[in-house]
């Protein structure tokens, strides 16, 4: 059965994902959508052979690169699947988008979170706080719109009631199989992320949120909070609740590596640019740098 969702797929030398992805979502997308940025691997001829329709635009951030797809793909249905190349919907949630939305949607929810089951190394990372993590990745295309101010990553927002599904959303990065690979991405968005917290810390672009709202206003509360509390500091304070008090040392080995790089290890790179850019009085924190990365996969939040 066809469901009436355009899937929308963003890459950039996506090969060893790209398939996967799309092979999760055949069969019953009315649409699939690759927007490539210049990839120079088979991204495209994996896109093409699947079936899905590729539309080529330069890159500058993730959520600009969003922006511009909602707004110049050719969209024929009202809503849209957001994913990630290496996303892959699981097929329970395939069954569970086929029940939402045969529904009619006159007063609904605009927009869906869904759970995200994030693999490292081949492993589910189940512990540490870090499932389940809600992301809104369905949503009706005229409620959206991007936060363009946004250096790091891309943050859907819907205006109207939202929802949450049950299924899972499997987020299994294999371009980043190698520690090297993964360790140098996060590097160059420890620049970018720095640059985004002074930003916002600058702007008051956060807002004060509620710990008890939806998952976005939990977001807000939680940056917030993190704000406030002293560099260097709160990378080993996160650590520890994530690897002791959240049980983090259950995911095993791949589970140690994984919360000391993504908790600890990280956020000290972060705090280290945060320290260098105040010491060196920068004021162009708003404007993005040309040292944007080109790949499009995200940090992992």
């Amino acid at each position: 059965m066809t469901l009436p969702v355009t899937v929308v797929v963003l890459t950039w030398n996506e090969e060893r994902n790209l398939d996967a992805c799309l092979a999760s979502v055949a069969g019953w997308a009315r649409a699939v959508f690759v927007v490539d940025s210049g990839s120079t691997d088979a991204t495209v001829r994996i896109a093409e052979a699947r079936g899905a329709i590729v539309v080529t635009h330069a890159f500058e951030t993730h959520a600009r690169q969003w922006a511009w797809a909602l707004e110049h793909v050719s969209i024929g249905t009202a809503w849209v699947l957001g994913l990630d190349a290496d996303q892959r919907v699981t097929p329970e949630l395939a069954v569970e988008l086929a029940h939402v939305l045969s529904r009619p949607s006159t007063d609904g929810p605009r927009g869906y979170f869904i759970k995200r089951r994030q693999v490292f190394r081949g492993r589910w990372i189940r512990h540490g706080g870090y499932y389940p993590k809600y992301l809104l990745k369905l949503f009706r295309r005229d409620a959206v719109r991007v936060d363009l101010a946004d250096l790091v990553d891309h943050h859907f927002e819907v205006a109207g009631p939202t929802g949450k599904l049950r299924s899972d959303l499997i987020e299994d990065n294999r371009n980043e199989g190698e520690i090297e690979a993964w360790t140098a991405k996060h590097n160059r968005y420890a620049v970018l992320q720095a640059r985004q917290e002074l930003a916002e810390a600058t702007a008051a672009r956060v807002g004060v949120g509620s710990l008890w709202g939806s998952p976005d206003d939990r977001t807000r509360w939680l940056k917030q909070t993190w704000r406030g509390l002293p560099l260097f500091v709160r990378p080993t304070l996160y650590v520890f609740y994530r690897y002791v008090l959240r049980l983090g040392f259950l995911d095993g080995k791949e589970g140690f590596l994984f919360h000391v790089l993504q908790a600890f290890w990280y956020r000290l790179l972060v705090d280290a640019n945060i320290d260098e850019l105040k010491t060196a009085g920068r004021v162009d924190l708003d404007r993005p740098r040309r040292v944007v990365p080109r790949p499009v996969d995200t940090p992992e939040a």
